[in-house]
């Protein structure tokens, strides 16, 4: 698709000569006799390139460009003018101009410069588009609830993100402690620079100083080369740490001056190294009370708790189950290519009555599991496993219950072939019709 120019410009003649030289190189014109008419134009579509003279009958182009910029960014303008002078050069380009011409010089000069324009311009637009879809996919959008706790959680999140705050996550196993990271960061102004995660737990401590901090070549056995750590990945980003409480306290130290100081050692060396980073950190243990059994360091738990969110257990939001799990099954039924488009009500209220021990994660991993063996556009109570059934509904212990569901599959198997499925469940033709009249099962 051609890129769109906007000129703006009062002399009609040298407006309309210009604009036809630059649509025979390909590009789409529109032209505007001043700076009211062309911001209304800015206002309904989007242009690339933007040439502005700099007297205008209502007001003048250089300041005009500032306007611009600061509504249209990934817009980029060229300011051109009868009567150049180096002041409104400099300010014009300040004000974030691509570039400043005199009149006599646009015949020769403003079509290659015209090209750079629109290139820088697209560019923008992709790291723009690139950064709206990064944050579709990673911000808040994901995290799914409208529980009062849930919605406090987010619109708390919402608030820190944009700062440089550290932010310190509460929550059990599985409640989606790492979503609410990646969203922090993704609606943050860091956006564009890497969200480096780590899992604390995952590691031995002197694995994880090294994975952290990096080292230098020989400073252990095995070190035959210096190494980057995560520190230094995430300059300018945000650094994650999941599950803290498992960090050695020893280590914790060294964060701690990180946080206070911007600087860090990579291990075996004596020379710190500067660091930018956001620090976002997350555990599932009481950090107080780690704190009163010597676990945790008391000033490093002030410095990290600065701004505290805490994300309720699913059991306490029972309210957003069903919303989650059309969430869910929207997403595996099209990972899977399945039609499946819901679920039925006792499946729903089975999952409502569930303790939820692994929150969110265990709930994910149920509904995938059920997308998988569903062959119904609905996801039915018989595809729960059997000891989540136990924990769910006690219709399930209903013999009837479990013969209809047992009679469903075999039809299914059988693809509605009756006299099949009678030899199958070894019963008689005439009672598989009788039971599917009382059981009220649609057959095909």
């Amino acid at each position: 698709m051609a890129s769109k120019v906007l000129i703006i410009d009062d002399e009609a003649n040298l407006r309309g000569l210009l604009a036809r030289v630059i649509q025979l190189e390909g590009y789409l014109v529109t032209e505007a006799d001043n700076g009211k008419n062309g911001w209304k134009l800015l206002e309904q579509e989007t242009f690339q390139v933007i040439i502005t003279d700099v007297k205008l009958p209502d007001t003048n182009g250089v300041d005009l460009t500032a306007k611009i910029k600061s509504s249209f960014p990934s817009t980029e303008i060229i300011v051109i003018t009868a009567y150049g002078t180096i002041q409104d050069g400099v300010k014009a380009i300040k004000n974030g101009a691509f570039d400043y011409l005199t009149k006599g010089d646009q015949q020769s000069k403003i079509i290659p410069l015209l090209s750079k324009a629109n290139e820088k311009a697209l560019l923008q637009q992709k790291v723009s588009d690139l950064e709206k879809r990064l944050t579709k996919k990673f911000g808040f959008d994901q995290i799914t609830g409208t529980s009062r706790s849930m919605v406090h959680a987010i619109d708390l999140a919402k608030k820190v993100a944009p700062t440089d705050t550290t932010v310190l996550i509460l929550g059990e196993t599985g409640v989606g402690k790492e979503v609410f990271a990646e969203a922090i960061h993704y609606e943050s102004p860091r956006r564009a620079k890497p969200l480096v995660a780590l899992n604390c737990s995952a590691f031995a401590k002197d694995l994880l100083e090294s994975e952290l901090f990096g080292h230098a070549e020989g400073s252990f056995t095995g070190a035959t080369k210096a190494k980057r750590g995560l520190l230094e990945e995430a300059h300018e980003g945000t650094l994650f740490l999941d599950e803290i409480g498992e960090m050695n306290i020893d280590l914790q130290a060294k964060i701690l001056r990180v946080l206070e100081t911007g600087e860090f050692y990579r291990v075996g060396e004596s020379k710190p190294r500067k660091i930018n980073i956001r620090l976002i950190a997350a555990t599932n243990r009481n950090l107080e009370q780690e704190i009163k059994n010597g676990k945790f360091r008391e000033d490093l738990f002030y410095r990290l708790s600065v701004f505290t969110i805490h994300i309720p257990p699913l059991r306490e939001r029972p309210e957003d189950i069903a919303m989650l799990v059309d969430h869910f099954i929207q997403s595996f039924s099209a990972k899977t290519n399945k039609q499946v488009t819901g679920a039925e009500e006792n499946f729903l209220k089975a999952m409502k009555m569930h303790p939820w021990k692994g929150n969110i994660r265990e709930l994910k991993n149920v509904i995938e599991r059920c997308v998988i063996l569903a062959e119904e556009n609905k996801l039915s109570i018989d595809l729960l496993p059997f000891d989540f059934n136990i924990n769910s509904d006690p219709a399930i212990f209903d013999l009837a219950v479990v013969e209809k569901n047992h009679i469903q599959k075999v039809l299914r198997h059988t693809q509605g072939n009756k006299t099949e499925a009678a030899r199958l469940l070894n019963i008689g033709l005439t009672t598989l019709y009788r039971k599917i009249q009382d059981y009220g099962i649609v057959t095909q």
